[in-house]
């Protein structure tokens, strides 16, 4: 899995995209949602394993339970000032670009993508962003700096690029 810093990554590039047309709480309930898939990895801290669907990387990590969150952007989207269609899909997309990444990892564990209409895991077949390691200790060594030196230029890098040309050409019409 990327860190949870990459996963962040995509409601920030909306944001500079975006501008003004995403507002602080509308970021920041993005950036939860990019985020909350790995909310399932809580109990494996408290030495409760959790297999298949209801552990990590389960249904969390698909598309019903982005929809699912998807539906929470439907109560802030007058606070947002924007139709709730779009409050839906921003959760949505939010939340589903996780589980995107997750499959992009070189973990070649997968993700239950078509949850719950399917419990097969997709391990995408480009597999270019380094498995976050998962231990603090290993996270602050060489092997998580070179973690989040790959996810700089494989995920932040053409992100924020994308997000800079759409933003340069809505200033230019």
């Amino acid at each position: 899995m990327p860190t949870i810093f990459t996963h962040v990554a995509v409601p920030l590039a909306a944001k500079v995209a975006l501008g003004a047309r995403v507002p602080a709480s509308m970021l920041l309930m993005g950036m939860l949602a990019s985020v909350l898939p790995d909310f399932d990895g809580i109990p494996n801290q408290f030495g409760m394993r959790l297999d298949g669907i209801w552990g990590h990387r389960g249904f969390t990590h698909s598309i019903g339970f982005a929809f699912a969150v998807g539906c929470i952007g439907l109560g802030f989207a007058r606070r947002w000032g924007i139709a709730m269609w779009k409050a839906w899909l921003w959760m949505f997309v939010c939340c589903f670009s996780h589980p995107l990444l997750d499959a992009c990892t070189t973990g070649r564990y997968g993700v239950p993508l078509l949850w719950p209409f399917s419990d097969a895991r997709y391990v995408s077949a480009w597999q270019f962003i380094l498995v976050s390691p998962v231990n603090w200790q290993r996270f602050f060594s060489a092997r998580g700096l070179a973690t989040l030196q790959n996810e700089f230029f494989t995920v932040w890098l053409p992100l924020m690029g994308a997000a800079l040309l759409v933003l340069l050409g809505r200033k230019l019409r």
